[in-house]
């Protein structure tokens, strides 16, 4: 979820990127840089650890770009805030990153997942690495291939490089020139009056200019002083795309073009998920936190403990059925406001795992410590880093989903429920469960997650309006699921209740005879998972038992099964079919759509639900 900015103009360089990536600072980062260019070749950079203000006083003490590149009009610039994945916080890690000879200059959003073989090449063809990053191959990627032309480079350098990226670069050898790409993480382009700007999305340069270019995958782009800007397809083909005035005001700038944030961090769940995933899922039938945290915590576990609330609960509980299923290692999953106040029996062979978004959840930090003072060892699942979690954990992985502003979970929970099945593979594999094919599939399957999203997302638009017409007045909804079903039924409910303030209520469809049939009439929404599954037949008796009662169901069912699932069903919700235990990434989409269209519909605001905060820090 990093943010790029790029500038070639006649302003202020320090000014123009330094407030580019304060419009992009919604992303999430932890560290940030700047590079300018002088017409003379001399290249300037300034890089810091942590927040935006850092940079600016680092900026400050140099004297800024144009001081630093000897007053040569440093009027060509790039900018980024990281999000680390590859390598810790620090100030060699951030962006921008540069070759050997200090001549090519590069900011990446994205994840280069063959990094480790270019890495190797290069090394013994004499490049000297600076950073622990992935994408520190790019700038020497591109150098490698000597004194040509830089746009043949980039050109020559995609076709070598896999992944989802997107990069700008500058070479000292030619000044008053960018050259950008694309591979599915977002740049677009803003054309001025004699200027040119890239962003990682429009409100880095909305204040400069309304005329926007989009970039498409796989799309070069080269921006020069005396060429302006030419795009170029995947064979080199110039691209002829006319600019679109954007007619965003700022507060719509920073949503992206959507209504809201709710709306726009649901349909940034495909790129939080890559990034979650990517580098670590780099080798086919492995998974490699690398150095995020000691994995002896969990290879010698003889239990394990997850402590969460809200929607990571829901998450910690998807958890136990993949953690059992794959690793065959005892999983409990507690609501921590209430595991703290119990007097739970730990060894200290247990491992306790604690989810929190926001690391900074009270209950669940106590629940950590009450772990922790038992002798028991801690790991932190978390999107925010320096978090108190951090702090208090032995070990952390992060979630990488970017800034969340909505209160109602989306990306958060999915990047969440990717870190599950990531734990889940790895405990399968160090602790001989589960088969090398077995492992292949998976990470295949994973992998496939995020255009799986971005297809769901394009194709869910009219049924869900259907639904949301249908029943946007009712008063009650019932949710259902099974197995792995269960938890997203659950997170399905509690979207409904915070954004629609709509009385819901979830239950494990098997439960559904032991009281909640009562709630069942002719007016009664009820919303089940039941995508392919081995209790898939069990579902449709409980859908079946529903209907006898009167009830309109809207299931969630997998691709290819909607006529049969329809037979049982008002309304079917069809996701892209993958391996049945990583249906769950799909399945809540529809489900967090529908909570939506719901509370639209009903005049409510979706992004600060009444009465609920983004991070509950007190008991």
């Amino acid at each position: 979820m990093c943010g790029i900015v790029g500038y070639l103009g006649p302003r202020d360089l320090d000014e123009v990127l330094l407030q580019g990536l304060r419009r992009l600072e919604y992303r999430g980062y932890d560290s940030a840089g700047l590079a300018g260019l002088g017409d003379d070749g001399t290249v300037a950079a300034v890089r810091a650890v942590g927040n935006l203000d850092n940079l600016e006083s680092a900026l400050d003490r140099t004297g800024g770009l144009h001081a630093s590149s000897n007053g040569s009009g440093a009027h060509t610039g790039i900018g980024h805030t990281r999000w680390a994945t590859h390598g810790k916080v620090t100030e060699a890690n951030a962006h921008p990153h540069f070759d050997t000879a200090d001549q090519i200059h590069v900011v990446v959003n994205g994840i280069v997942e063959n990094f480790a073989g270019l890495r190797a090449r290069l090394s013994e063809e004499g490049a000297t690495f600076t950073s622990e990053t992935d994408v520190e191959v790019i700038a020497h990627l591109i150098a490698s291939y000597g004194p040509i032309d830089l746009l043949e480079a980039v050109q020559r350098a995609v076709t070598e490089l896999e992944g989802h990226f997107a990069f700008v670069v500058m070479s000292a050898r030619e000044p008053g020139r960018l050259i950008a790409f694309r591979k599915e993480c977002p740049l677009v382009i803003g054309q001025g009056d004699g200027e040119v700007f890239l962003g990682s999305a429009i409100p880095a340069f909305l204040r400069y200019t309304r005329q926007a270019v989009a970039i498409e995958n796989g799309e070069v782009v080269d921006i020069s002083a005396k060429g302006g800007v030419r795009i170029y397809d995947a064979r080199g083909n110039v691209v002829e795309r006319a600019a679109e005035e954007v007619e965003w005001d700022d507060e719509t700038a920073e949503k992206g073009g959507f209504d809201t944030f709710m709306l726009k961090e649901i349909h940034e769940q495909a790129d939080a998920v890559a990034e979650t995933i990517a580098d670590r899922t780099w080798q086919p039938a492995s998974v490699d936190f690398g150095a995020e945290f000691d994995l002896s915590i969990l290879e010698q576990a003889t239990r394990i403990v997850i402590v969460a609330c809200g929607t990571s609960y829901h998450a910690g509980l998807l958890g136990r059925y993949v953690m059992e299923t794959y690793a065959r290692v005892p999983v409990d999953v507690e609501v921590a406001s209430e595991y703290r106040y119990r007097e739970p029996v730990l060894e200290p062979t247990d491992v306790v795992i604690g989810i929190t978004q926001s690391g900074e959840t009270a209950d669940t930090l106590a629940a950590m410590r009450v772990a922790r003072e038992q002798g028991a060892k801690v790991l932190a699942i978390t999107n925010v880093m320096g978090s108190q979690a951090t702090r208090d954990a032995d070990g952390v992985i992060f979630t990488r989903a970017g800034l969340e502003i909505g209160v109602a979970a989306t990306k958060t929970f999915l990047c969440q429920l990717a870190v599950m099945y990531l734990l889940g593979i790895k405990l399968g594999e160090v602790r001989g469960t589960m088969a090398v094919e077995r492992r292949r599939e998976l990470i295949a399957g994973l992998k496939a997650v995020p255009s799986a999203i971005t297809e769901l997302l394009e194709q869910s638009a009219d049924s869900i309006a259907r639904a949301a017409d249908a029943h946007y007045a009712a008063n009650f909804f019932l949710y259902l699921g099974r197995h792995v079903g269960l938890p997203i039924a659950l997170e399905g409910a509690l979207k409904l209740k915070e954004v629609s303030y709509i009385a819901t209520d979830a239950y494990a469809a098997g439960e559904m005879k032991h009281g909640p049939i009562a709630l069942l009439d002719d007016d009664t929404p009820v919303v089940v998972v039941a995508t392919n599954s081995p209790v898939r037949e069990k579902v449709i008796s409980n859908i079946q038992e529903v209907r006898a009662r009167g009830a309109h169901v809207l299931a969630v069912v997998t691709a290819g099964d909607e006529a049969a699932m329809s037979e049982h069903s008002d309304e079917v919700f069809p996701v892209p079919l993958t391996d049945w235990t990583l249906q769950p990434l799909l399945a809540v989409i529809p489900l967090q759509l529908l909570a939506y269209e719901i509370a639209v519909r009903r005049g409510l605001n979706v992004d600060q639900p009444r009465n609920l905060a983004k991070t509950v820090t007190v008991e």
